[in-house]
């Protein structure tokens, strides 16, 4: 009796303790570029849309209505839905193996870390995982018997889980599929009442189905075709290791051991719910290995590890104390770690300190920043100026921070990599022709969200569309890695002759990124400016001038790679520069560039970092 109440005093204060983490977190937390495209969609409301069924965008939109615009406000309904998932995985586990285990059951949902931050971003897993569980539960009570109660408990969670979610298919298969393997489970199919509440389920997916047939099947050939390679790809290995790193090791490991042997359990109740869980585990698994792994995927088996949740106690307790200790201990540290993520992104100033590595949370950088420097450039402009914005992430992440729904956005492969081009075009928000219906426009591009390798190719468009491109205001967040370009365009008449004016483009040969330096060290690489060309080039060290170079060294091949390049200057875009930095400049630094164009243009080239060993007297 002792042991249970102190499992549940545990469990009640981390719960408690969590959601109030996770609400001052959610509340500082930029939103994530899906949850600002949700947000769109939730001032557009509908059954459907090109990329999820109508729930996220209903619960974002009660969010905002009861409790107010911001980003807590449109994120509190998920954190109210994720706050019920522990209460029913105790519920679950509780009825099948006793109290304690329910309990104990509990603690481990709120330490796993995807199911611990569930509902911190308004995104569609809080609903799937919510109605997952409630489709376990009934599923687990109908094999007892069937009743009004389980089934329509099964009815509301096939609905809910129909509703937030493609993936929630995968779900119902595995379901159906361990049902047939139990003989109660095929008993129960026998129930009339059973059947009502399967068919209340597939009812659930007609707008959604309905929006692919008037549309083409745009969402369900990006889901199922598109977005995967459907090709034998190693990358899958990593994905299983992923998913073992951010569940904690030991505890990944003693699901899938507590699902092993809950398959070979002697009640059907318990092999229920090991076969769903277990297999829809294994279903992502496999699945790793042959679909899309340029896009985030590391959330699709939670169902699955959930699902498995009020198998863990019964063998945990089976372990000895030293392992069961370093499992709980791995699994909070591993909640802390991913907790501690989201706050270190949610502070500009420890997020900049990233910039230089592969994991930088470009997603969540800079939309203050740009919105900031947006309303300032269009105070600048004409009344009725249009924001053109480069592609739905913008669109929507500006239109969050403006309050406005319907900005344009160019076509973009973002747009189509994402699912979203469809969507754009139904609400009519796809920019068409160049500035048309005419008038003034705000440009905004991303810049950084194209590879480089590209970027030229990017601005030539831009300008076959509207024309020379004005000097642009630029922003660079987090030293550059995210960086936005702002075009004031006018929209009079083009001149169709007019040669296109283009952003510059720049690279540092030397030294290269992460460099260690001395005190003296030389700056070489190259700097064009199509249509117009570079007049000087100023060497920024932390973001202040320390030398200017000297520009219009030979660089033919600059001219080779970048072949449709139309700087007057080449092959003369070269520039070499001196540094001497004062005493006491050692350190870690950001190496920039200032490019001054003929057109009176000034831009900021994105920084990198270096290291100065050496900063001796001069």
């Amino acid at each position: 009796m002792r042991e249970k109440i102190d499992a549940r005093a545990t469990f009640v204060a981390l719960w408690c303790a969590l959601l109030l983490l996770k609400a001052v977190v959610a509340a500082r937390l930029p939103l994530f570029v899906d949850e600002a495209f949700y947000w769109q969609e939730s001032r557009h409301l509908a059954w459907a849309y090109s990329d999820l069924p109508g729930l996220t965008a209903w619960l974002i939109r009660i969010g905002t209505t009861v409790f107010g615009e911001g980003t807590l406000a449109l994120r509190m309904p998920f954190l109210l839905l994720a706050s019920l998932v522990p209460w029913l995985v105790v519920r679950v586990t509780a009825r099948e193996f006793g109290e304690r285990h329910g309990w104990l059951a509990g603690i481990a949902t709120l330490l796993l870390p995807l199911s611990g931050t569930l509902g911190l971003m308004a995104l569609p897993d809080t609903a799937m995982v919510l109605a997952t569980l409630l489709c376990l539960d009934a599923g687990a009570r109908l094999l007892r018997g069937v009743g009004y109660g389980a089934a329509l408990q099964l009815a509301l969670g096939l609905a809910i889980g129909a509703l937030s979610h493609y993936r929630f298919a995968a779900v119902i298969g595995v379901g159906a599929l361990a049902l047939l393997a139990l003989p109660q489970g095929r008993q129960a199919l026998r129930d009339p009442r059973l059947w009502i509440a399967i068919a209340f389920g597939i009812a659930a997916w007609t707008p959604l189905l309905a929006w692919n047939f008037e549309n083409a099947e745009a969402g369900l050939r990006f889901q199922l075709v598109d977005r995967h390679p459907w090709a034998w790809q190693w990358d899958g290995v990593w994905f299983i290791a992923i998913q073992a790193l951010l569940a904690t090791p030991l505890l990944f490991a003693a699901l899938l051991w507590a699902g092993v042997r809950g398959v070979r359990d002697d009640s059907d109740p318990v092999r229920f719910i090991a076969l769903c869980g277990g297999l829809v585990v294994l279903g992502f698994f496999v699945l790793g290995f042959f679909a899309d792994t340029e896009r985030v995927s590391f959330h699709w088996p939670l169902p699955g590890l959930v699902a498995l949740l009020p198998l863990l106690p019964t063998l945990l307790l089976r372990w000895p104390r030293w392992l069961r200790v370093l499992t709980w201990a791995g699994a909070g540290v591993g909640m802390a770690a991913v907790l501690g993520y989201y706050a270190f992104v949610s502070v500009p100033d420890l997020r900049a300190r990233t910039a230089a590595m592969k994991w930088y949370p470009s997603n969540f950088a800079g939309w203050d920043v740009l919105a900031d420097g947006v309303r300032e450039v269009r105070e600048g402009m004409p009344e009725g100026t249009r924001i053109v914005a480069d592609n739905f992430k913008v669109g929507a992440e500006l239109g969050f921070a403006l309050g406005d729904a319907g900005i344009e956005v160019l076509e973009h492969p973002v747009n189509r990599q994402h699912g979203r081009a469809p969507q754009l075009r139904l609400w009519g928000l796809e920019a068409t022709g160049a500035t048309d219906p005419g008038g003034p426009v705000l440009l905004v591009i991303a810049a950084s969200e194209v590879e480089y390798k590209h970027l030229l190719l990017r601005y030539h468009a831009l300008c076959r569309r509207f024309g020379p491109l004005p000097p642009p205001r630029v922003l660079n967040v987090d030293h550059g890695r995210t960086r936005f370009l702002l075009f004031a365009i006018d929209g009079g008449t083009r001149d169709p002759d007019a040669a296109c004016t283009l952003p510059a483009m720049a690279w540092v040969d030397a030294p290269v990124a992460n460099a260690r330096v001395g005190g003296d060290f030389r700056v070489d690489g190259w700097a064009f400016k199509d249509g117009v060309g570079i007049e000087r080039v100023e060497v920024l060290f932390d973001g202040s001038v320390v030398a200017e170079a000297t520009y219009g060294l030979a660089s033919p091949g600059v001219a080779r790679y970048w072949k449709i390049s139309t700087d007057p200057g080449h092959p003369g875009v070269g520039f070499s520069a001196k540094v001497a930095l004062p005493p006491g400049s050692g350190g870690t630094h950001w190496l920039g560039l200032r490019l001054h164009g003929r057109d009176g243009s000034v831009e900021d080239w994105s920084e990198q970092r270096i290291e100065v060993l050496d900063a001796a007297a001069h």
